[in-house]
C-alpha cells in the first residue's frame, strides 16, 4: 500500500533438491547445532544455507568452519581482501554465482577496491597471475608442474612468497570444492542474495512462471520426486543388493589378494572406464549469471586424466602422500592449517552413524573408501593397496555419473541426477557422499599443487 516492494523468497528452504520439511529447522535445532549456528552467524555475519544443509553432519561442519574462519579471518600470509578475492575467482571458474555473490559483499566490507569486480583484468597483476594456477586447479590439477610455481614465486615485483602461495593454494581448492557441494546439494540463494528472491506477488499454484524457468520448483514438484516417494521395492532392493556385494567383497578379501600386478591393471581400467562416465545432461543446467569476469580463458574446462594421445603418468600416492608429505608441507608454511585440513579430511573420511537407508549396525568403511578412491581415480592418483575391481562392484552407473559431475563440472549438476542414485536412502546420506566428494576433491587438487611446490623447492 505504501509502494514499498516486497522480496518473497524463491526457493523453499535452503535446498533445492530437499524437501524443506526434511531440513533441520532453525529453532529445532539441538544444542550442539544452536552453538554451532551462533559460530556460523558470528563469523559470517548471517546464517547461510551451506550451513543450515551441512548441519545434517554436526562434527563435519564444525571443522569446516573453523578452517573458513581460519582461512579467511585469522592472522596468515595474505591480506584480508585478498583472501575474499581469491575466493572469487576460485568460484567463478565453476559458474557459481551463489559463492561469487557471498564474497563481493565480504570483499567490499574489508575494504576492497570495487573496480577490481568489473573483471580480473583490473585487480593487480600478482593477482592475475594467479589466473593459470587456478584453471589447472579446477580443471587439471595433474598438469601442474614446478615451472608454474616458480613462474608465480620468481615473477620480479609481482612475485609470491612461498608462505602467501600455500595461503592461496588452500583457499582455490577449498572454495572449487566448495562449489562442488553448492551445486551437489542444490544450495539455493539466500533471499537477500541475486536470484533469492522476486518482487511479483504469489500466483494461485503458490508459485508464478518466472520461478519455474529460473530453474525454482514449487511446493507440488519436491514432493513428487522420487525421494519422497513411497519406497518402491526396486530401490529397497537396491540397499540389499549393495549390503549384499560388500558382504560378498568382505569374504574374497579374507579369502585371498589379488597380485600387486593384477591390481595395477584393475586400476588402469577403472581409470580408463572413469572417461566413459559423463554427463548426459548438459541442456538441463541452469545458466549462470555473469560470473566470467572474474577469469580468464572461459573455454578452459575438465578433460578426462587420460584421454587419447595424452600420456600424464599415474600419481603414486606412496610417493606423495598428504599424510606423509603435504601435511607438513602445509604446516610448515602456514602454522596450523595442516592441522585444520588433516582434521577435516579425517572427519569427513572416518564419519559414519553405522547406518544405511532403513538399516542400523552397518560397517559403511568398504563403501566410503570405494568413493574417496574413485574421486582419486579420476584424478589419476593411485593407491598401491586397494583392490580397484570394488569399485565396479559397490557404485553403480548413475552414482558414478553423479560424483563425476558434482566433482568435475559441478556447475552441471540436476536435480535429477541428485535424485536418481541411492533412491531409498536419507537425504543426510545423501549430503554427507558430497562431503566425500568435497573432501576427496581439495585433497586430490592439494596434492598435485603441494608436489609440485615440494619439487621446486628441492
Amino acid at each position: 500500500e505504501l509502494g514499498i516492494r516486497i522480496p518473497r523468497p524463491l526457493g523453499h528452504g535452503p535446498s533445492r533438491f530437499i524437501p524443506e520439511k526434511e531440513t533441520i529447522q532453525v529453532g529445532s535445532e539441538d544444542a550442539v547445532m544452536h552453538t554451532l549456528f551462533a559460530d556460523s552467524f558470528a563469523a559470517l555475519g548471517r546464517l547461510d544455507n551451506v550451513t543450515l544443509v551441512m548441519v545434517f553432519h554436526p562434527q563435519y561442519l564444525e571443522s569446516f568452519l573453523k578452517t573458513q574462519h581460519y582461512l579467511l579471518q585469522m592472522d596468515g600470509p595474505l591480506p584480508l581482501h585478498y583472501r575474499h578475492y581469491i575466493g572469487i575467482m576460485a568460484a567463478a571458474r565453476h559458474q557459481c554465482s551463489y559463492l561469487v555473490n557471498l564474497h563481493v559483499n565480504d570483499f567490499l566490507h574489508v575494504g576492497g577496491d570495487p573496480k577490481w569486480l568489473n573483471g580480473l583484468e583490473n585487480a593487480p597483476q600478482k593477482l592475475q597471475n594467479l589466473g593459470e594456477l587456478n584453471k589447472m586447479l579446477a580443471h587439471r590439477p595433474w598438469l601442474i608442474t614446478k615451472e608454474h610455481i616458480e613462474q608465480l614465486l620468481k615473477t620480479e615485483e609481482n612475485s609470491w612468497s612461498l608462505a602467501e602461495l600455500i595461503h592461496a593454494v588452500v583457499l582455490l581448492t577449498h572454495y572449487h570444492s566448495l562449489a562442488s557441494f553448492t551445486f551437489g546439494c542444490g544450495i539455493s540463494p539466500e533471499i537477500d542474495c541475486e536470484g533469492g528472491h522476486t518482487f511479483r506477488p504469489p500466483s494461485v499454484s503458490n508459485y508464478c512462471i518466472c520461478d519455474i524457468t529460473n530453474g525454482y520448483h514449487g511446493v507440488e514438484e519436491i514432493q513428487a520426486s522420487p525421494t519422497a516417494a513411497i519406497p518402491s521395492t526396486e530401490s529397497v532392493c537396491e540397499v540389499e543388493a549393495l549390503m549384499e556385494k560388500m558382504k560378498q567383497l568382505q569374504e574374497c578379501r579374507d579369502e585371498e589378494e589379488a597380485s600387486q600386478e593384477e591390481m595395477a591393471t584393475r586400476f588402469e581400467r577403472e581409470k580408463r572406464e572413469s572417461m566413459f562416465v559423463c554427463s548426459s545432461e548438459d541442456e538441463e543446467s541452469a545458466p549462470a549469471r555473469d560470473v566470467s569476469r572474474h577469469f580468464e580463458d572461459t573455454s578452459y574446462g575438465y578433460k578426462d586424466f587420460s584421454r587419447h594421445g595424452m600420456h600424464v603418468p599415474t600419481f603414486r600416492a606412496q610417493d606423495y602422500s598428504w599424510e606423509d608429505h603435504g601435511y607438513s608441507l602445509v604446516n610448515r608454511l602456514y602454522p596450523d592449517v595442516g592441522q585444520l585440513l588433516d582434521e577435516k579430511f579425517h572427519i569427513a573420511y572416518n564419519l559414519t552413524y553405522n547406518t544405511m537407508a532403513m538399516h542400523k549396525d552397518v560397517d559403511t568403511s568398504m563403501l566410503r573408501r570405494a568413493i574417496w578412491n574413485y574421486i582419486h581415480c579420476m584424478f589419476g592418483i593411485r593407491y598401491d593397496d586397494y583392490d580397484y575391481g570394488e569399485i565396479n562392484q559397490l557404485l553403480d552407473r548413475s552414482f558414478k555419473v553423479y560424483i563425476k559431475t558434482v566433482v568435475c563440472t559441478p556447475e552441471k549438476t540436476t536435480k535429477r541426477m541428485y535424485d536418481s542414485f541411492w533412491r531409498q536412502f536419507e537425504h543426510s546420506e545423501k549430503v554427507h557422499v558430497n562431503l566425500l566428494l568435497v573432501e576427496a576433491r581439495m585433497q586430490a587438487e592439494l596434492l598435485y599443487a603441494l608436489r609440485a611446490i615440494t619439487r621446486y623447492m628441492t
